[in-house]
């Protein structure tokens, strides 16, 4: 996948080198040209730019670009200008970085619906959710074991549990299934609420939209991610 990842930072230069090392092409932007130079041969592109200047901004390959990040954090207005352009330049897929419950308030007022916070998330989380399809939350337990939340593949929507066979054709553990609910928001916008639903029925159909809680090696998790979102 191709991403471009706007500030430089500390958090925006983990995540952008991650998402490098998990083999995506990423573009690196930002105003110092000193994060830009010691970047430069860590990921695939870097470019120093002011991404609240929308003309300068506007050079930017959108048209090829998967998910835009907007990871600065020093400074709220530039945040937010930068924002507001790229959702004006690239209207798919884009990531804000929040740095106050204030500053959250106004992304979502913009209609930005995946909002990052790096004091609470590493760069590390954030570069397995982008890269592995379908993953909603990981919990890395140790190397080798983790619990991940995976949205249920197309394929799985309605079979139980005992026939998708999570232990015995991929090696895994269902811990639990968490139902979306949804709920208006001050703006009038839908957010997502979740329900847990406790010990799973095994025998119960799964539906459209239902979170899977995993649990079981790195390999065999990204496995079945690889495997399931093949195929549809």
């Amino acid at each position: 996948m191709k991403y471009i990842v706007i500030g430089l930072g500390n958090f925006g230069l983990a995540l952008a080198e991650k998402l490098t090392k998990l083999g995506n092409e990423v573009i690196g932007v930002d105003s110092s040209m000193t994060k830009v130079e010691s970047v430069k041969e860590k990921i695939s592109h870097a470019i120093c730019l002011d991404a609240t200047d929308e003309y300068t901004m506007g050079g930017l390959p959108y048209k090829d670009t998967d998910v835009v990040v907007i990871a600065i954090g020093e400074n709220t207005g530039a945040n937010i200008m930068a924002t507001a352009i790229i959702k004006k330049l690239h209207p798919n897929r884009i990531i804000s970085r929040a740095i106050d419950p204030l500053h959250e308030t106004i992304l979502e007022a913009m209609d930005i619906h995946t909002i990052i916070h790096p004091e609470e998330e590493t760069a590390e989380k954030w570069a397995k959710k982008l890269s592995l399809k379908g993953l909603v939350e990981s919990f890395e337990l140790s190397g080798k074991y983790s619990i991940v939340e995976i949205r249920l593949p197309q394929k799985f929507v309605g079979k139980s549990p005992v026939e998708i066979e999570f232990r015995a054709k991929y090696n895994l553990v269902l811990v639990t299934v968490i139902k979306i609910l949804a709920e208006k928001s001050i703006f009038g916008k839908v957010k997502r609420v979740n329900e847990v639903q406790g010990v799973v029925n095994n025998e119960t159909p799964l539906e459209k939209g239902d979170i899977l809680v995993l649990y079981g090696d790195n390999d065999d998790i990204k496995t079945f991610i690889r495997e399931s979102s093949s195929e549809e």
